[in-house]
């Protein structure tokens, strides 16, 4: 029986910042065929349907961008407009990129990935689209973000409003005008912080309804001038060697030093000048702020200060500060005017944690004490984060077996890049890798980098099957587990942990090892002959093995990083 020939080398999911990047990668560094299947009618994956009033980036914009990996001509060539870039802004940014490289003619618009089926028989992918497309890969490689499947919950009657609804995450691409109408925002995470003082200006009345305080950094954002660009340009190749060896993928170091090994006067000086100059600089000013609960709430104590200071009736003050997790185990918002917007008569705060919203009604929203009638709905709930958009594609790996399956308790990975009984298979960003919790561009990067080399590896010695092994994702699992318990971060309900997703399997999604460090286990492994990965041809994975890389390795590792 003659096997026919995969139509393309690699099918890869999604056009945002990470399937751009790996289209870039597979065929002008490999020369490998891809076709790139992308939901959405252009580029910017996440850029693209997040167009909500006051939408922008958390990094800075001067590294929330592509490397010297990609382009130094680009870095000199494009300047930022504003220290936090604007929506529209990075997606002008990516959509010159797909131009730039010529990508958009492999990449098929408006069509989503509806099935991913791995062949026993002959080692490859059968991929299937929603536009009728059927074609076969060697390798599948998902580049769906970690934010992509929104999360609209299933409050009673939610149909039955007459009004206009909206989720902050598919946001009309002409705009809404909320002039002189009542709005009900249900939501108080990032894209709330963002979106609330836009409508706070136009709505006749805005109610922001409240389950779970933040806290909210001040964001600092402002324009760049010609001398910020000057400085900026002249310093990339330092600035991005940096942003690779940090904890967070940022172009400035956590500082070695424990919050409660300075005075209280020395603490708070060294907190607000982190807080003058904006950002998440805040997080990094102290080792161990997600390490002890003490030192952590010297930083908490600080941000509800600043909330007092800020927003003039104290009771209103104390609903926005929070008191049941600690600072930055969630990820905390940049806030520009958002606090300020509780002082205006048209803003009422709803606390929908003592009193839940009920249902909603055909004219607005009702709780167990009162109803909210409403013009506008705004849903700023959020995503099923990580695994959501990667169960929607319909993968299935070894003998048919379902993705979804595989991970009812929660994902497996070797990495956070690959999973055991889904050869060729690769995820950019997936869960138990870094991602959210860091810059995502110097994730993304080191991903597509890594994956690659080892693409390139794998021709080089005549292979065309690669596939995690059994203990090396155990080892990797137990090595994942075991750094999120020595840390604070599993003490909220947040969407880091899947809390927002009912009878989604608690856990850490992201890594919380870092960035500098993951990327030199990556490498590690790399170095030893893909340790951890059994290789072979014709989708018999049976060459290469597991020396205890993952144990011994993640060891090693965390032991450097850690010392002085």
């Amino acid at each position: 029986m003659t096997t026919a020939q995969p139509q393309f080398d690699a099918v890869v999911v999604g056009a945002g910042f990470s399937g751009l990047y790996m289209l870039h990668r597979l065929r002008d560094t490999l020369g490998m065929s891809a076709v790139v299947f992308e939901a959405g009618d252009d580029v910017g994956g996440t850029w693209y349907w997040n167009r909500y009033p006051g939408a922008r980036c958390d990094s800075e914009s001067y590294f929330y961008s592509f490397s010297d990996r990609l382009s130094e001509d680009l870095l000199q060539e494009w300047t930022w407009s504003e220290r936090f870039a604007a929506q529209p802004e990075i997606l002008r940014y990516l959509s010159h990129v797909a131009d730039r490289y010529d990508l958009r003619r492999d990449i098929r618009f408006g069509t989503r990935v509806v099935a991913a089926e791995y062949g026993d028989g002959d080692g490859t992918w059968t991929v299937t689209t929603d536009a009728g497309d059927r074609v076969t890969a060697t390798y599948l490689i998902t580049a769906v973000g970690c934010l992509s499947t929104t999360n609209l919950p299933e409050f009673p009657g939610r149909e039955s409003f007459r009004g206009e609804s909206f989720h902050t995450g598919l946001w009309p691409h002409d705009g809404v005008d909320f002039t002189g109408k009542r709005v009900a925002v249900i939501g108080t995470g990032a894209t709330a912080v963002q979106v609330v003082p836009e409508i706070a200006e136009q709505a006749e009345h805005l109610y922001v309804l409240q389950r779970t305080a933040n806290y909210d950094i001040a964001g600092g954002n402002r324009p760049m001038d010609d001398e910020d660009g000057r400085r900026i340009k002249e310093n990339y190749t330092e600035i991005w060697a940096t942003t690779r060896e940090t904890g967070f993928g940022f172009p400035y170091h956590t500082q070695n030093r424990s919050a409660l090994s300075v005075s209280d006067a020395e603490r708070r000086q060294i907190f607000t000048e982190a807080w003058e100059t904006g950002g998440f600089r805040l997080g990094t000013t102290f080792n161990d702020l997600l390490l002890d609960e003490k030192a952590n709430e010297t930083a908490a104590e600080f941000l509800r200060e600043r909330i007092r200071e800020r927003v003039t009736d104290p009771a209103v003050a104390e609903l926005l500060s929070p008191r049941d997790h600690p600072f930055f185990t969630k990820r905390p918002p940049l806030e520009n005017g958002y606090y300020d917007t509780f002082n205006r008569e048209n803003v009422t705060l709803v606390d929908v944690r003592t009193v839940p919203i009920s249902e909603i009604t055909p004219t607005g929203v009702r709780t167990a004490d009162a109803e909210y009638e409403v013009d506008a709905i705004v849903y700023a709930t959020g995503f099923d984060a990580m695994t959501g958009t990667l169960f929607t594609l319909g993968i299935r790996g070894r003998d048919g077996r379902d993705l979804r399956d595989k991970w009812a308790d929660g994902p497996r990975s070797y990495l956070g890049v690959a999973t055991h009984g889904f050869p060729n298979l690769f995820m950019i960003t997936g869960p138990q890798s870094p991602s959210v919790l860091s810059n995502m561009p110097v994730s993304i990067e080191q991903h597509v980098d890594w994956i690659t080399d080892c693409l390139r590896d794998q021709r080089a010695h005549g292979l065309d099957t690669i596939e995690a092994l059994p203990d090396a994702e155990d080892d990797w699992v137990d090595h994942h587990d075991e750094v999120t318990a020595a840390t604070l971060l599993p003490r909220a309900n947040s969407w880091w942990v899947g809390a927002n997703i009912p009878g989604k399997p608690r856990s850490l999604y992201p890594y919380v090892g870092g960035v500098g460090t993951y990327r030199l286990i990556c490498d590690a492994v790399a170095n030893r002959d893909y340790d951890g990965f059994a290789r072979g041809t014709g989708g018999a994975a049976t060459s290469g093995g597991f020396t205890g890389v993952a144990r011994a390795t993640f060891a090693d590792v965390l032991a450097a990083a850690a010392a002085p």
